[in-house]
Order: C-alpha cells, then sequence, then structure tokens
C-alpha cells in the first residue's frame, strides 16, 4: 500500500498533460491520507479531454456522516472505525460498499505523482524506499473519485484513491511491506500502485468498465529507479 508520495507542482503537470487552465486550489508537496491532493478526470466540457481537480486523498464512503472515513456503526455503536481508503484492491472493487459506484460509473482518474514510498523491511526494521520513473517523467497512477456531500452543510467533497494489486511475482515490488513470516513468498500479496503510460491516459479516462479492467496491469521492473530515501 502506499500512503505517502510527492504530488508535482501545478506547472509540472500542466506540461506533462497539458491540462490548460490551473486550478487556483493549492497542495502541498508531501502527500499523505486525508491530504487534498491534485488529480486529472474527464472534463464535462467538449473541448478538453482532461481537467484538474484537488480532492481529498480517502474516498469517503457513501454512510460517512463526515468527510473522515468510517465503517458502518455496529448496532449500538454511535460512530464506525477509522478506514484506510487511500488505497483500493482492484481484486473485488466491483462489490466493494466504497469503491463500487466509482468504478461501474467509469469515476476513473489520473493521479501525478513525482514519486511514493514504500517501506522495506529486508533489514527486519522498516527502511523507506522512494519509487521514481526511470526515465525522469511523472508517475500517471490509475485512481478513482467521487463526491460526497456533506448534509449539515452542503460543502461537496471531492474525494479520491489509488488502485492497486497483488504484486507477489514481481522482482521489485514483492520485497516492499513487511512480510507474514507463516505465509510462502508467493502468497504474501505484497501490493504495487498501477502507472498508466502516455498513450493509456485518454483512454482510461474514456474507455468501458471492461476495457479499463484489462488495462490493468503490474508494472514492469526497468520502469523504476527505486532505492532507499536518503536522509
Amino acid at each position: 500500500m502506499c500512503t505517502r508520495y510527492i504530488s508535482p507542482d501545478d506547472y509540472e503537470i500542466e506540461r506533462a498533460w497539458h491540462i490548460g487552465a490551473r486550478t487556483p486550489e493549492r497542495w502541498v508537496k508531501e502527500m499523505h491520507p486525508l491530504y487534498k491532493g491534485p488529480f486529472l478526470r474527464r472534463a464535462d466540457v467538449a473541448d478538453y479531454a482532461r481537467e484538474l481537480v484537488v480532492g481529498q486523498w480517502g474516498m469517503i464512503p457513501p454512510w460517512s456522516t463526515s468527510h473522515i472515513p468510517e465503517s458502518k456503526p455496529k448496532k449500538g455503536e454511535e460512530k464506525g472505525k477509522r478506514l484506510s481508503t487511500v488505497n483500493a484492491r482492484t481484486e473485488g472493487m466491483e462489490k466493494s460498499p466504497t469503491y463500487k459506484g466509482a468504478w461501474t460509473r467509469g469515476k476513473r482518474c489520473i493521479i501525478p505523482a513525482a514519486s511514493y514510498d514504500e517501506p522495506n523491511w529486508e533489514s527486519g526494521k522498516n527502511v523507506w524506499w522512494r519509487f521514481r520513473r526511470a526515465d525522469g517523467a511523472p508517475w500517471g497512477l490509475a485512481g478513482l473519485w467521487d463526491t460526497w456531500t456533506d448534509l449539515k452543510t452542503g460543502e461537496v467533497w471531492h474525494h479520491y484513491t489509488m488502485l492497486t494489486m497483488n504484486a507477489d511475482g514481481h522482482p521489485l515490488m514483492s520485497r516492499m511491506h513487511k512480510p507474514d513470516p507463516k505465509l510462502p513468498a508467493d502468497q504474501q500479496d505484497k501490493r504495487t500502485v498501477i502507472p498508466l503510460e502516455v498513450h493509456e491516459f485518454d483512454r482510461w479516462l474514456t474507455c468501458t468498465v471492461e476495457e479499463a479492467r484489462a488495462m490493468l496491469k503490474v508494472p514492469p521492473v526497468d520502469l523504476f529507479d527505486a532505492g532507499p530515501v536518503e536522509a
């Protein structure tokens, strides 16, 4: 799971994705869960294929009474527990109460990232690794987006999540995250985010759900420039 990444500046996003006008909303570069960050979605205006939106990193379940993602409360409880929704498992997302609406309605997005971090436990302790593209370009990560309305204030929240998939067989991504000693190497369920390539951007935003499913794939190892984060 990815829980922190570096977001490009608006001019870097404009240069890489040719989105036209910039958004007046600002964001911090070092992104963490529930921070507001930029994502690109299909524009409603016919003249533009893409538009830049700023929203919360972390999907808000439809039943939430707050923008903080929470589970459905059990009988006798006033609130559910805090949920981690910055990453969405591609396996079963079409059945997930949190993600199925966005997935089935084609609310797919591209999340710009200069780099992202993952924990490596090969030394017996957590060593953060940073992942950049080997060609120096920013990542365009596959995601979902939606909107949620605060019934108390009427405020509309845009929110988004990164899609992830199993990477147990990947020579690099299988080295990330803390291993479960009870499970064999090929059943750890190590995860990877899903980078999109330039020729896939518009298709990801506009294609059918079936076509989008076929685009979900584990990234090739030669795409990465990765190593421990320097102190």
